[in-house]
């Protein structure tokens, strides 16, 4: 999703859940925004798990929004990473991209990814985003008060010859991590580039100890973020608590 200018807005109503109305009767309505300069690992832990989400140092969270004109339900979602396990079509993206150079690597913001966002932002149609620097500010490998980037930041670098073909970023707490943004070459759109950097994530995020990995916001109703509710493993958060996602549907634990 792309970052807001402001606070984020949406109508002062409370929305039938779109997801199951025999459990969710109304959405709640939710709808803050921050800064942070410098946040703690757990309390990165604590800010995702309430439905935080942050650009740079602009912490944010809403339950509701308006997509391409029509008013929508947000749900963060979150991977339980000792349950997941690649699906089959996932495992077949990550063989396809066996031949891939893939480094986890301290966050660039060069000409050469500049070059790669702006080629990756020609697929939307709509909600465009401008720069890679509203997703990760000026440098999000380094933590001081002049570059303001809250918490440890990781690149998942992906080069074909030599080439940067993909890139995503990943922010690490003490028990999670959240991706923060992906973009990939259209060129190689054969390649899924776009789950792909996600599996690498959710591994590295595994080897870092993390119980969870935080993918972002979907919406109840169909959107292009579709993808992310077949991630697998997956927990939604009714803004009241989090609950197991079975097949598009939240269900007790």
């Amino acid at each position: 999703m792309s970052p807001p200018e402001s606070a984020p807005q949406g109508p002062p109503l409370l929305r039938e859940s779109a997801i199951d109305s025999g459990v969710v009767s109304a959405w709640p309505r939710v709808e803050q925004v921050t800064q942070r300069l410098c946040v703690m690992p757990t309390e990165m832990d604590e800010l995702w798990s309430q439905g935080w989400r942050h650009f740079a140092s602009v912490f944010f969270r809403y339950s509701v929004t308006v997509h391409e004109g029509r008013v929508v339900t947000v749900v963060p979602l979150r991977i339980r990473l000792e349950d997941w396990k690649a699906s089959t079509s996932q495992a077949r993206i990550a063989r396809r991209n066996g031949d891939l150079e893939v480094a986890f690597v301290r966050p660039g913001l060069d000409a050469e990814h500049r070059h790669l966002f702006h080629r990756h932002v020609q697929r939307f149609t709509s909600n465009v985003p401008e720069h890679l620097e509203n997703f990760v500010g000026p440098d999000p490998g380094r933590r001081r008060a002049e570059v303001a980037y809250p918490c440890e930041c990781i690149e998942v670098s992906v080069r074909r010859q030599g080439v940067l073909v993909a890139a995503s970023y990943l922010d690490v707490g003490r028990e999670s991590a959240s991706s923060v943004y992906g973009m990939f070459d259209l060129a190689e759109g054969r390649r899924s580039l776009g789950i792909a950097t996600l599996l690498w994530e959710i591994g590295y995020a595994r080897e870092r100890g993390c119980r969870f990995l935080y993918p972002g916001y979907v919406f109840a109703e169909p959107s292009p973020y579709d993808y992310k509710k077949r991630l697998g493993a997956l927990e939604a958060y009714d803004w009241r608590e989090w609950r197991r996602w079975d097949l598009g549907r939240l269900t007790d634990k």
